[in-house]
């Protein structure tokens, strides 16, 4: 897969909240899926704690079926601080790495993590959504900005997820009684637009059969590193 530059990536945290208020503004939220979608990829990385190694895994599940397509998965040295709000910065370069290595072009990507629910509204699936100028969504396993009701404990049940009075995402519970998680468009996607694909990508564990599977794949390349 192949996709052009957005920016560099050495640069100092200031300089990447700057870039980031920049880049967000460039987000569109109209909905932009093929009909019907087919390949849908899921993100994860792993890293050992304290460690800057980090190892990320794409894996494209065919709906829907969720039939596994292709999956890979690639390693870099990360320098970046962690800064709150700040992880694409972190992980990105090393995720993009993943991408280039694909033979097929998913119709849209879900994100370990959040999409524009976040302080300046471009979190890790905006951003990542941009590089690749692909539908992405952020499902997060816990709320980072925004307030919302609590939604019911029955698989499918949502509320909406409120920054600044706007809406931002869905807090979506994707299994009976089980936590829910917090899906937010990245780009390309409205909120609606955004669970609806989350919930199509649901097997019968919390997280959506993309991330989950990439989760899995990227924990088995840093075991299996070599140090």
């Amino acid at each position: 897969m192949n996709f052009p530059e957005l920016h560099r990536w050495d640069m100092t945290p200031k300089a990447a909240i700057a870039l980031q208020k920049q880049l967000a503004k460039r987000i569109r939220l109209d909905c932009r899926l093929t009909q019907p979608v087919r390949y849908v990829a899921g993100v994860d990385v792993s890293y050992r704690r304290g460690g800057n190694d980090f190892f990320a895994a794409v894996v494209v599940l065919k709906l829907p079926e969720l039939k596994l397509e292709e999956q890979v998965t690639a390693s870099g040295r990360v320098t970046f601080p962690y800064v709150p709000g700040l992880l694409s910065f972190r992980e990105l370069p090393v995720v993009l790495q993943a991408f280039g290595k694909l033979h097929a072009v998913p119709d849209a990507v879900l994100v370990d993590g959040q999409g524009i629910a976040h302080p300046r509204r471009f979190g890790i699936a905006s951003h990542l959504g941009l590089w690749l100028d692909l539908p992405t969504v952020g499902c997060a396993k816990s709320r980072l900005c925004g307030e919302h009701d609590l939604p019911g404990r029955h698989r499918g049940d949502q509320v909406p997820l409120v920054l600044e009075s706007e809406p931002v995402g869905t807090v979506l519970t994707t299994r009976d009684n089980i936590k829910p998680l917090y899906v937010s468009p990245g780009h390309l996607l409205d909120v609606p637009t955004a669970a609806e694909l989350v919930m199509r990508c649901l097997g019968r564990c919390r997280l959506p059969e993309p991330t989950r599977l990439a989760h899995l794949l990227a924990n088995e390349a840093r075991r299996n590193a070599k140090h």
